[in-house]
């Protein structure tokens, strides 16, 4: 992560802030669990990445906080034509952008330009910000739009219009979603003059509840509150600190001694104690969410449909979810967890079985001892709280059936970027939702997602999956959207691309103080209208 001496604001000695003053300054201190990739979540995938950005940006549709209801956003009022393929947006008057900490000044409000600046970055390989940062927009293409859109117009300052070549039923949903975060094309404008685009990224520019302040990488996020907000809910603390902290235990520690108001991710074995500390409040909902160990179906021996089965019956997945989720996780059997709407319990789970997962093997032709990598996850995350645990523990059922796994990961920001190539013959990873359709889960086994890149690490590419999500994407009737979710969740179970893990409860821990929270289906964390008592 590149630093600029503009915005290094002394945040070393302010990083950790003490309990008492963080609360007679209203400064909430939030431990997350990592560093963000950049402050641009057209870029990223990650929740950690989301949710440094999040404070700073808003959308054209939003999410009502805590829940999966979409409202108005920068866009006060939409319609959508008959076919469901023009979306026409009236958009908000008034907004006002941040200023930023290198020298950036607004000089007029948000308006068309800046709605047809954040998609063209993302869709037009010519744009002037289109490679910068790297130039890959994962869920811009992973879900559709990249060949999808057919045009974006700017009818007027504050009207534009977005035509698909395809009805698209999820499309206000999915305009909700941090990839489509606005952002200010004057600011880009700015930064082009004086030959810094590298900081559009880095030093983020928006309109939303917080401006940032100062971030040094692996320590400290910095964020103050926004006094010109339009929104209803406001920042209702003047300061909002994010203390990177990835070790769980460190979090829980910090969070004792009042150095943190609110902790991500707490460890399922520190939950009893948690619930007994007078000065701490848990709280859990069931998580949109699905833990998924992915085969590389484009690489052998995973290539062949009787060694994935095999892989399957050879882990104990019953052992998995006792010893590592203690509880807060059921065994999973669908792509979308039970608490969804298209869920399909007819589906009949993969039993343990090592000894019938020799025979497949043999059957396939494997021979063994056969070596193959898998590879864990750096970071810990609801639905997956221990993934070096669980890869030691698969190591050890492989090892039973003649395999001999050899564990592998990476920095998380490497390990993402790596598995999205196909780098890895298997692998864990997760997913929690991001606007509660179906659609947001089954597009991971979409033949989009598994180019090089994209984020169907299984990299399977089922024609028939594939047909049925595209009709189903353009489908308003529920009736036939749940009939073709089931289907592909059939698909799915006979062609066997991955080992669905488990879905998880989510829990969340926070001191006493703090009043407002709502804990989010998406695991993301929002902030405005939180304070501290």
């Amino acid at each position: 992560m590149t630093r600029f001496p503009s915005v290094r604001l002394a945040v070393a000695a302010a990083a950790l802030l003490a309990f008492g003053a963080a609360a007679q300054a209203k400064t909430l201190v939030y431990c997350s669990e990592g560093s963000p990739e950049n402050f641009t979540p057209a870029l990223n995938t990650t929740g950690t990445s989301f949710d440094a950005a999040r404070p700073v940006y808003d959308k054209l549709t939003h999410f009502v906080r805590g829940s999966t209801e979409v409202q108005p956003g920068l866009a006060e009022s939409w319609t959508v034509s008959p076919d469901g393929r023009v979306f026409t947006f009236k958009l908000r008057k008034g907004v006002k952008f941040h200023s930023g900490v290198n020298g950036f000044k607004p000089t007029r409000d948000f308006n068309a330009d800046d709605v047809l600046f954040s998609f063209e970055r993302q869709w037009k390989a010519d744009h002037p910000y289109a490679k910068v940062s790297g130039g890959k927009y994962d869920y811009f293409a992973d879900m559709g739009l990249a060949q999808d859109l057919e045009s974006l117009e700017k009818l007027d300052p504050y009207t534009v219009r977005m035509t698909l070549k395809r009805a698209n039923v999820t499309m206000i949903a999915n305009l909700a979603m941090d990839f489509a975060a606005i952002h200010s094309a004057e600011y880009a404008d700015f930064l082009a003059k004086s030959n810094r685009k590298e900081q559009f990224d880095q030093v983020p520019v928006g309109t939303g509840p917080f401006s940032f302040v100062a971030y040094q990488k692996d320590a400290v996020i910095r964020y103050k509150a926004n006094p010109a907000y339009w929104g209803a809910e406001k920042a209702l603390v003047d300061g909002l600190v994010y203390a990177i902290t990835p070790d769980p235990t460190a979090r829980y520690s910090k969070l004792k001694a009042g150095e943190c108001h609110f902790a991500v991710a707490p460890r399922p074995a520190d939950l009893p104690e948690m619930q007994k500390d007078p000065k701490l409040q848990v709280i859990s909902k069931p998580g949109l969410n699905i833990a998924y160990w992915a085969f590389n179906n484009q690489k052998a021996p995973f290539d062949k449909k009787d060694v994935r089965l095999a892989f399957n019956m050879a882990i104990d997945k019953a052992a998995i979810i006792r010893d590592v989720y203690l509880g807060a996780g059921q065994a999973a059997k669908n792509l979308i967890p039970p608490t969804m709407w298209a869920y399909d319990d007819k589906i009949k789970p993969i039993a343990y079985d090592p000894a019938k997962a020799k025979e497949l093997l043999a059957k396939a032709g494997v021979k063994t001892p056969l070596e193959i990598d898998l590879w864990y996850m750096p970071v810990q995350r609801p639905y997956n709280p221990n993934s070096k645990r669980i890869a030691e523990m698969m190591q050890a059922d492989l090892a039973k059936i003649g395999v001999n796994a050899k564990l592998v990961t990476y920095e998380w920001g490497e390990y993402r970027k790596r598995m999205q190539q196909g780098e890895h013959m298997t692998g864990m990873l997760g997913w929690n939702g991001d606007n509660g359709d179906p659609d947001n889960f089954f597009f991971l086994h979409g033949c989009d997602a598994a180019r090089a890149g994209g984020q169907n690490l299984a990299k399977w590419c089922n024609k028939e999956f594939d047909e049925r999500l595209e009709k189903a994407r353009a489908t308003p009737d529920h009736k036939t959207r749940l009939k073709l979710y089931q289907e592909m969740q059939a698909i799915e179970a006979a062609d066997v691309p991955d080992m669905k893990l488990a879905h998880s409860v989510v829990y969340e821990v926070m001191r006493k103080e703090v009043t407002g929270y709502k804990q989010s289906p998406f695991f993301s964390h929002e902030f405005t209208g939180v304070s501290l008592k």
